[in-house]
C-alpha cells in the first residue's frame, strides 16, 4: 500500500509533520510480513507468491519505506513506485462488482430455509420466497380455513424465520422443494412428513474477500484439507494426528454429554408420573406402549397428541421441546408447542378406565387411573403415594368451576404476588393490575373485539349497540353511507360515546346475513352448476350471447345464486325453524330430511327512471325475480309435520330479491336470456338434496318450487302462449273468448307446463303439414317455446285490479246508460268517463288515475261507490242491478284473497259456487250489452276456475305476487339511497340492501326497539345531567325517519 507521489520527489525529501499516515503504515506492515514470510516452509511461500501474482498486486511487489543505509539509493528511483489502492477506484470497483454479481449468482441456486443446493432436484422445482402461495397450498389453506396468502407468511408460522427483511445481494430467492413439502405436511395434518434437515436455520452473510459460498462455488469441489508439510519429521507429524484425534474425542464426549443431559432433563417427570409397573392387569407390551409416554416411559399423565399423531405427557414434551428444539422426538416432524391438541375422547376414557395398584405400603387397593388422586389423599403420610398428573401443574377440575373457598386457596400465593407488586408500583390499587392483565391476555389471543369492550366499560363509555343493531336503524330508516357516518360523528361528538358502530363494522356484519357466507353441500351435486359455497352477487347477463350486435345496450342484470339464496334465507329462519322443532316435541338435532316449499315471483316494476327535468323522460323499466319460504315441513314416520309457516306471505319482508335487471318484460329474448340461468338452477335442485350445517347438527333440505306469483302479461310471456288480446283467453284452460262468454262457469284447468312445450313442438315442426288456422287451432295459442314452469293458478292481487278495471268501465256505460242506445262516439264515451272521475273525487275522495293499481282498485270496489255512482243512474231497475253485482262480488272477493278461505270465510267458501253462477247470470242478462259474445279474461278465471284452484292449493291469495309488488317502492327507495355514477354498482347495492332488509335476523332486532318504544324507556333522573343524549334519545331520533 503505497501513495501515488511525483517521480521527482523522494519519500525522505518530505518532512514527517505532512508525510501520509498510510506511509508509516506501510513501514511496519512491510517489516512484519516480511518477518512472518520467511518463517513460512518454502512450498506455502511458493503457493501465496503465485496466488498473489494472479490477483492484486502483494505489499512485497509495492515500493516500501527503506533503511536508513541505502536510503539515498531508493530515493533516487521513482519508477518503483505505485498508487495507493485508495486511489485506483475504477480497476478495484469493478471488481467487487463483479464479484458481488458472481455471489448473487451463486445465491439464486440456494434454498433460502435449508440452504441446500436447488440443482439436485431433478424436476427442478423452486418456489419463490417472496412470491404468493402456490394453487395445490391454497387450496388447502382454504380447507383448512387458514388467513396466509403469501409464502412469507408460512414461512415464519412453520420454520420461524423472518423474510420480509430479506436482501437479495445476501440472502437466496427461493426455497427447495423438502422444506415445501415441510410446509404443506404441517397444514394438512398428515401422519407422517417430511424431516426438516437442519436444527437451525443457516446465518447469510453479505458477500465478504473471505466467502465461502463463492471459494465452493469456484473450486466446482469439496475444499480440501491443507498438505503436510514435507519439511515436517515423521514424529512430529504424528504427535500432531495424535493431538487433533484427542481433540476431536474430547470435543464428541463434551457435546455428548450436553445433549444427554438435556435429554435427561427434557425427560425427568420428577417421580410424579405413575409407572407402568403399576397397572393391575399384565397387558401386551404394544397396549402398554400406546398408553405410556414416549420420553419418560410412564403411564400417560395430561396426555397431548402431536400433528404428527404421537402422544405424549403435557410436561414432557413441553420439557423436550424446549430442550432440544421444535421437532417430534419419535419422527422429527417439525411439531410446536401451539400445535398440541388433546387425544379423543374415546382414548382419554380407556386411558382413565385402566385399573393401577396404589403404591403405599400395606394398601393392595386396585382403583381406577381416574379415581386415583381420591385414593391416594388419604394417604397423607406415606412417601410411596403421588399423583400422576406433574407436581404444581394443571389441577383436575377447572379453576372457575371451584368454590370460592377453594379459589382463594388456589390463588392465594399469586393474590399475595400481585398485592406486594400493587403497593410497590400502583399505590395498592389491586384492582387495575388485575384488568391489565386481563386486557393483556385477551390481546396476546388476538381477542380484540371482547378486550374493546371491557376498555369501553372501563372508561364508562359502554359497549354500544351491537354492529347488527346498526345495520338494521341504516337499512330501515334508509340511510346512505354518507348519511349514517354524519349520524355516526355527530353522535359520538355529543356523547362522547361510540353508540353507533362505524361503517366498517356494518360491512362486516352484512357479510353473514349475505348469501354465500355460509357452507353447505348438494346431493348428488347439482349438474352445471358450481360446488363452491362462497358466491355473493354475480352478473345476470351471462345467459346472453357474446355478440355485439344482440347485446342489449340499457341492460344490467344483477342477482344471486339461486342455492346460495336458498342457504342464506334457511340460515336467516335457523330461530324460528328450531322453535317449530321444539314446539313440535321433536328432537333438536333432528337430520330430517325437512321439505321445503317456495314461491317464486316476478313482474315488471314499470318506468323506474328517475326524472330530473329538461327534456323528454326516458323510460327505464325494471324487473325483479323473487322468491318466498312458504312453508317447512318434516317427515315422521308416515306423516308429515310442519314447523315452519310464513304468516305474512304476502308481506313485502319475506319477499327475498333473487335477480334485478333493467330491462323490459316485453323483450322476450332479453328475458329468457337472464332468467335461463336460474331455470337450470332451479331444474338441477329438484332432483338433489341440500346437506346444511343448522344448529349444531347436519340437516337435509329438499325443495319444492310453486311459480304462482306471476300476472297475466308475465304467464303468457314464460309459457310461450298468445298476448291477452288472443282468441285464446284462458291462460289455465284452453276455451277461446267465445265459448268462455257461452259458458261462464263450468270449466276445467287443462293446461300445463308439460303440455305447452309439446304443443311448441307441434307448432315449429308442424308434423301433420296443417294450414296456419288449423295449426293454431290444434295448439291452442301456444306460439313460442316456454322456459320457466309456472303452477297453473290465479294472481290474486292481479285479478282484483282486472275486475276493478271492469267495474269502473261498468259505471261509466251505466252513466252514460249504453243499454238503451248502443254506438256511442269516442267523445260521448270520455264524456262518461269525466263524469265518473268527478263525481268520484267528491264524493269518494278518489283521484283520477292514468291506469288502474291496487290501491285505486281496493276503495273503488266498495257498496259505498255504487251508491255514490248510483246517484247519476236515473233508472231504479239499473240501481238494483249494479248493488246487487257488487254485492256478489265482495261475497266472493274473500275466497281467493285470503291466504287460508276454509279458515277465515267458510261461509264464503261453501257459497261461491252458487254466487258464481248469479253473478254469471247477471252478466248474461242484465249487462248483455257488454258481455254478449265477450268476457274479460279475469272475469272468466273468477267464475271458472277458483274453486278447482282452493280445492288443490288450499288458497289463492297466499300464492299471490303482492309481496313481490309491495317490493317496487322498495327498489325506488334503495335506489335513491345508494345513487352512484355507475348503474352496476348501483344495482348491485340495491340488491344487497333489499336483502338485508327482508332479513329475519334484522327485522327481530327493529320489532325489540318498536316494543321498547311504545313501553317507553325508565325514568332515569340522571340523564340530564350525565348523558345529554342517550341511547334511547338515539333511537328515538332514528324513529323520527320513515321506516
Amino acid at each position: 500500500m503505497a501513495v501515488s507521489l511525483p517521480p521527482t520527489l523522494g519519500l525522505t525529501s518530505a518532512p514527517d509533520e505532512i508525510q501520509h499516515p498510510h506511509i508509516k503504515f506501510s513501514e511496519w506492515k512491510f517489516k512484519l510480513f516480511r518477518v512472518r514470510s520467511l518463517e513460512k516452509a518454502p512450498e506455502e511461500a511458493q503457493i501465496e507468491k503465485k496466488v498473489s501474482s494472479e490477483g492484486k498486486p502483494s505489499l512485497e511487489q509495492s515500493p516500501a519505506v527503506p533503511d536508513k543505509a541505502d536510503g539515498q539509493e531508493a530515493a533516487l528511483s521513482p519508477p518503483a513506485l505505485k498508487a495507493h489502492p485508495k486511489f485506483l477506484k475504477e480497476p478495484h470497483d469493478d471488481g467487487k462488482t463483479r464479484d458481488k454479481a458472481i455471489h448473487q449468482a451463486n445465491l439464486r441456486h440456494l434454498c433460502r430455509i435449508c440452504g441446500n443446493s436447488l440443482k439436485t432436484d431433478r424436476r427442478n422445482r423452486r418456489y419463490p420466497v417472496h412470491g404468493p402461495v402456490d394453487g395445490k397450498t391454497q387450496v388447502l389453506l382454504r380447507k383448512k380455513e387458514r388467513r396466509a396468502t403469501s409464502w412469507p407468511d408460512l414461512i415464519a408460522k412453520v420454520f420461524r424465520i423472518d423474510v420480509k427483511a430479506d436482501v437479495d445481494s445476501v440472502h437466496p430467492t427461493n426455497f427447495c422443494h423438502k422444506c415445501w413439502k415441510v410446509m404443506y405436511r404441517r397444514f394438512s395434518s398428515a401422519p407422517r412428513g417430511v424431516c426438516f434437515p437442519r436444527k437451525a436455520a443457516p446465518e447469510w452473510l453479505p458477500h465478504a474477500p473471505s466467502c465461502d459460498l463463492c471459494r465452493a462455488a469456484r473450486q466446482g469441489l469439496k475444499r480440501k484439507s491443507p498438505q503436510p508439510s514435507a519439511q515436517l519429521s515423521k514424529r512430529l507429524r504424528t504427535v500432531l494426528e495424535r493431538a487433533g484425534r484427542a481433540r476431536g474425542h474430547r470435543r464428541r464426549a463434551r457435546a455428548g454429554l450436553r445433549d444427554s443431559g438435556a435429554t435427561g432433563k427434557a425427560s425427568d417427570c420428577g417421580n410424579v408420573h405413575l409407572g407402568t409397573e403399576l397397572l393391575a392387569v399384565d397387558f401386551p407390551a404394544h397396549f402398554v406402549k400406546s398408553i405410556s409416554c414416549r420420553i419418560c416411559e410412564h403411564i400417560l399423565a395430561d396426555p397431548v397428541e402431536t400433528t404428527c399423531k404421537h402422544v405424549f405427557c403435557r410436561v414432557c414434551i413441553l420439557r423436550r421441546l424446549k430442550a432440544t428444539g421444535s421437532y417430534c422426538p419419535c419422527c422429527r416432524y417439525p411439531c410446536f408447542p401451539t400445535d398440541l391438541e388433546s387425544p379423543g375422547r374415546s382414548f382419554l376414557s380407556i386411558l382413565n378406565s385402566l385399573m393401577v395398584r396404589c403404591p403405599a405400603k400395606g394398601c393392595d387397593e386396585e382403583v381406577s387411573l381416574e379415581r386415583y388422586n381420591q385414593h391416594v389423599a388419604g394417604h397423607k403420610d406415606s412417601d410411596q403415594t403421588f399423583v400422576h398428573i406433574n407436581k404444581g401443574g394443571r389441577p383436575r377440575q377447572p379453576l372457575l368451576s371451584l368454590t370460592r373457598r377453594a379459589q382463594k386457596h388456589r390463588l392465594r400465593e399469586l393474590k399475595l404476588q400481585v398485592k406486594a407488586f400493587a403497593d410497590r408500583e400502583e399505590g395498592g390499587d389491586v384492582k387495575s393490575v388485575c384488568l391489565a392483565l386481563f386486557l393483556l391476555v385477551l390481546r396476546a389471543r388476538n381477542e380484540h373485539r371482547q378486550a374493546d369492550e371491557l376498555e369501553a366499560v372501563l372508561q364508562g363509555r359502554g359497549p354500544g349497540l351491537q354492529p347488527a343493531v346498526c345495520l338494521a336503524i341504516r337499512v330501515n330508516t334508509f340511510l346512505s353511507c354518507s348519511q349514517y357516518h354524519k349520524m355516526y360523528r355527530t353522535v359520538k361528538a355529543i356523547t362522547g360515546r361510540q353508540i353507533f358502530q362505524p361503517l366498517h363494522a356494518l360491512r362486516a356484519a352484512e357479510k353473514a346475513l349475505l348469501p354465500g357466507h355460509h357452507a353447505f353441500e348438494w346431493q348428488p351435486p347439482l349438474q352445471n352448476v358450481s360446488s363452491s359455497a362462497h358466491v355473493g352477487i354475480i352478473d345476470g347477463l351471462s345467459g346472453l350471447s357474446s355478440c355485439v350486435d344482440d347485446y342489449p345496450v340499457g341492460t344490467i342484470a344483477k342477482r344471486f345464486r339461486y342455492d346460495a339464496a336458498l342457504v342464506s334465507a334457511l340460515m336467516d329462519m335457523q330461530e324460528d325453524l328450531l322453535e317449530g322443532v321444539r314446539a313440535r316435541g321433536l328432537d333438536d338435532h333432528l337430520g330430517g330430511p325437512f321439505t321445503v316449499v317456495v314461491k317464486e315471483s316476478c313482474d315488471g316494476m314499470g318506468d323506474v327512471s328517475e326524472k330530473h327535468g329538461g327534456g323528454p323522460a326516458v323510460p327505464e323499466k325494471a324487473v325483479r325475480f323473487s322468491f318466498t319460504v312458504m312453508r317447512i315441513t318434516v317427515a315422521q314416520g308416515s306423516e308429515s309435520v310442519q314447523v315452519f309457516e310464513e304468516g305474512k306471505p304476502n308481506s313485502e319482508l319475506c319477499c327475498k330479491p333473487l335477480c334485478l335487471m333493467l330491462a323490459d318484460e316485453a323483450d322476450h329474448e332479453t328475458l329468457t336470456a337472464i332468467l335461463s340461468p336460474l331455470v337450470a338452477e332451479r331444474e338441477a335442485m329438484k332432483s338433489s338434496c341440500l346437506l346444511l350445517e343448522m344448529g349444531g347438527a347436519l340437516r337435509t333440505f329438499r325443495f319444492i318450487f310453486r311459480g304462482t306469483g306471476y300476472d297475466e302479461k308475465l304467464v303468457r310471456e314464460v309459457e310461450g302462449l298468445e298476448a291477452s288480446g288472443s282468441v285464446y283467453i284462458c291462460t289455465l284452460c284452453d276455451a277461446t273468448r267465445l265459448e268462455a262468454s257461452q259458458n261462464l262457469v263450468l270449466h276445467s284447468i287443462t293446461r300445463s307446463h308439460s303440455e305447452n312445450l309439446e304443443r311448441y313442438e307441434v307448432w315449429r315442426s308442424n308434423p301433420y303439414h296443417e294450414s296456419v288456422d288449423e295449426l293454431r287451432d290444434r295448439v291452442k295459442g301456444v306460439s313460442s317455446k316456454p322456459f320457466i314452469e309456472t303452477v297453473p293458478s290465479i294472481d290474486a292481487l292481479h285479478c282484483d285490479i282486472g275486475n276493478a278495471a271492469e267495474f269502473y268501465k261498468i259505471f261509466q256505460l251505466e252513466i252514460g246508460q249504453a243499454y238503451s242506445k248502443a254506438g256511442a262516439s269516442k267523445e260521448e264515451r270520455r264524456r262518461w268517463q269525466a263524469t265518473l272521475d268527478k263525481h268520484l273525487r267528491k264524493k269518494m275522495n278518489l283521484k283520477p288515475i292514468m291506469r288502474m293499481n291496487g290501491n285505486f282498485a281496493r276503495k273503488l270496489m266498495t257498496k259505498e261507490t255504487v251508491e255514490a255512482v248510483c246517484e247519476l243512474i236515473p233508472s231504479e231497475e239499473r240501481h238494483e242491478a249494479l248493488r246487487e253485482l257488487m254485492d256478489l262480488y265482495l261475497k266472493m272477493k274473500p275466497v281467493w284473497r285470503s291466504s287460508c278461505p276454509a279458515k277465515e270465510c267458510p261461509e264464503s267458501l261453501c257459497q261461491y259456487s252458487f254466487n258464481s253462477q248469479r253473478f254469471a247470470e247477471l252478466l248474461s242478462t242484465k249487462f248483455k250489452y257488454r258481455y254478449e259474445g265477450k268476457i274479460t279474461n279475469y272475469f272468466h278465471k273468477t267464475l271458472a276456475h277458483v274453486p278447482e284452484i282452493i280445492e288443490r292449493d288450499g288458497s289463492i291469495g297466499a300464492w299471490a305476487s303482492e309481496g313481490n309488488e309491495s317490493g317496487n317502492k322498495l327498489f325506488r327507495r334503495f335506489r335513491k339511497m345508494n345513487a352512484r355514477q355507475s348503474k352496476c354498482y348501483e344495482m348491485e347495492d340495491v340488491l344487497k340492501h333489499h336483502w338485508l332488509y327482508t332479513s329475519k335476523y334484522l327485522q327481530r332486532f327493529m320489532n325489540a326497539h318498536n316494543g321498547y318504544k311504545k313501553s317507553g324507556p325508565p325514568f332515569n333522573s340522571q340523564a340530564g345531567l350525565g348523558d345529554p343524549l342517550g341511547l334511547e334519545d338515539s333511537l328515538e331520533t332514528q324513529d323520527s325517519m320513515e321506516f
